[in-house]
């Protein structure tokens, strides 16, 4: 999958945020039967679901959380990186959707219409 962010953001503010969930909860434990069920899925169904789980995080985190013992702005920063990672990895979900969506507009367009829907253009898709 080709997104740029991914390629050269995610990596660094994945390990802040890491750090700062250390921070604030060091016994934090992850649904990791969750994970192990999204690691046979196609890239696609793991950035949608680390889409959602990244959203899912911001949501519970912006709860009345006055009790914690966490500093205001470990958390402000917290929330910060999670919601642009969120929306960064959403931008490249909807860039993925797009692209191939135009994939298949260009073999309706450019392969089976161009050529009357005749044979010839169904076993080039075929194949």
């Amino acid at each position: 999958m080709s997104c740029k962010w991914m390629d050269h953001k995610f990596r660094q503010d994945n390990e802040e945020t890491l750090n700062l969930l250390d921070t604030m909860w060091r016994s934090l434990v992850f649904p990791n039967h969750l994970y192990r069920q999204v690691s046979i899925s196609s890239a696609e169904d793991k950035l949608a679901f680390t889409v959602q789980v990244l959203e899912e995080v911001a949501a519970l985190f912006e709860e009345d959380n006055s009790s914690a013992s966490w500093e205001d702005s470990t958390v402000r920063n917290f929330l910060n990186i999670v919601n642009k990672q969120a929306e960064e990895l959403h931008s490249c979900l909807s860039s993925l959707s797009k692209n191939s969506q135009l994939y298949f507009k260009r073999l309706s367009d450019d392969v089976l219409k161009k050529k009357g829907h005749s044979a010839e253009p169904w076993e080039v898709i075929r194949r």
